[in-house]
């Protein structure tokens, strides 16, 4: 994890993995089959970090909970949102974490295909959104001031006001961080979710 986090996940090589352990690649084989052997266990050590929703929390609060931890994970290995659900040898940490997160939502009231569908909404706005900011050319409000600054010196004047009012007014304001946006769009979408009104069937 430690190669990946670094390097990415593509430089995650069997000999990449030996030469810290100050082993030859080839006895890496008695312990795990290959390098997706490997990637599964980093996949369920990732998903181990995340907070499982808390027991006895809303279901609204404890998705928010998760979603935050999740994102923070995320964050950590970059690496991960492209894999978090490409296994098809998914390990405990990782059952153990659906099903959390499953059983949260059938508790809040929904139906086992609204809590499909709310799953999926989450989990596709959280990885879509962690993928778009681990792709900004900025981290942090000081390198946003920077970047921004540079991209509207660089702009013929009045040429895009619509970008200029954006930056000026809301990205370039003091206090503002990228984060937020990640908690607007969340609550958006859990305010949008409710549980059947049948209840959990």
């Amino acid at each position: 994890m430690a190669i990946a986090d670094e390097k990415g996940s593509a430089a995650l090589t069997m000999r990449a993995v030996a030469a810290p352990l100050g082993v030859e690649a080839m006895s890496l084989y008695h312990h795990v089959a290959g390098r997706e052997d490997v990637l599964d266990g980093m996949v369920d050590v990732v998903f181990g970090e995340i907070d499982l929703p808390p027991d006895g929390m809303d279901w609204k609060s404890a998705m928010r909970h998760r979603a935050e931890s999740a994102r923070a994970a995320l964050r950590r290995h970059p690496w991960a949102v492209a894999l978090m659900d490409s296994r098809s040898r998914p390990g405990p940490a990782t059952l153990r974490h659906h099903d959390a997160v499953i059983g949260a939502l059938r508790a809040g009231g929904f139906s086992v295909a609204m809590t499909a569908h709310a799953f999926s909404l989450i989990d596709s706005y959280l990885y879509g959104f962690v993928i778009q900011e681990l792709s900004l050319p900025f981290n942090g409000s000081a390198e946003l001031g920077e970047v921004a600054g540079a991209i509207l010196d660089e702009m013929p004047a009045d040429a895009y006001p619509h970008l200029t009012e954006l930056a000026t007014e809301h990205a370039l304001k003091p206090g503002y961080d990228h984060a937020d946006e990640f908690a607007f769009g969340l609550t958006l979408i859990l305010d949008a979710l409710h549980p059947d009104e049948s209840g959990r069937g």
